[in-house]
């Protein structure tokens, strides 16, 4: 299958090309950063999914939306209207079969900077919207809501033994996803399930049902 991601310059976007690369796909990377990947059946294209356009046709089977921010003052632009930008790229595709988004567990608890919040609230709303559109296609659509995920851009955290035994406390489970583990839930949602559409999918290791009962 012909595989399109966003977002594969690194963590969980570079996990889930991998992921697919190891079952034979062929992958179309598409991130700001130059290629982390050396494959045969991988192919990079530096690209910003806020305004650049594809340099060739491209018809995926599948299209998974990883591209994202931290940033605030960008979160809206790329997290929000530039996954939507890019999945309208790609949508009419004769062949596409499946969407994925890649959202966050801050769309359901609005744990992190209200901006950023927002925008993957945003793309869950439009995941369902997209979902609705395309079903009379039989292409599904989901999400996915990581919690914490340990790659790169959570650095600040990981080397921090205070931040990290805070946040470890925080789940059920003691600890955070490697991006490995999204990885093949993306690869079950998008190339074997034909049932799931219009989901959210939570991966948190708990977090959103901590609690403490005081009796």
């Amino acid at each position: 299958m012909r595989i399109v991601i966003s977002g594969t310059g690194r963590g969980i976007g570079k996990a889930i090309a991998e992921r697919f690369l190891a079952s034979g796909d062929t992958v179309f990377g598409f991130d700001t950063r130059e290629s982390a990947i050396e494959h045969q059946n991988y192919r990079h294209f530096v690209f910003d999914i806020v305004r650049d356009e594809p340099s060739e046709p491209i018809e995926p089977d599948i299209l998974i939306n990883n591209a994202g921010t931290l940033e605030e003052k960008d979160a809206l632009a790329v997290n929000l209207e530039g996954n939507i930008r890019f999945t309208e790229l790609f949508k009419d595709g004769a062949n596409l079969r499946s969407v994925l988004f890649i959202a966050s567990a801050s769309a359901r608890n609005g744990a992190e900077f209200p901006y950023y919040v927002a925008s993957k609230a945003g793309i869950v709303g439009y995941m369902k919207n997209l979902a609705l559109a395309l079903s009379k296609r039989g292409i599904t659509v989901n999400s996915i809501s990581p919690g914490g995920v340990i790659t790169e851009s959570n650095a600040h955290i990981l080397e921090s033994e205070s931040l990290y035994a805070a946040v470890l406390n925080e789940t059920l489970l003691n600890k955070w996803a490697e991006p490995e583990e999204v990885a093949e839930l993306a690869y079950y949602l998008t190339k074997v399930n034909r049932s799931i559409t219009g989901e959210d999918i939570l991966i948190d290791n708990g977090e959103m049902l901590k609690s403490n009962f005081v009796w």
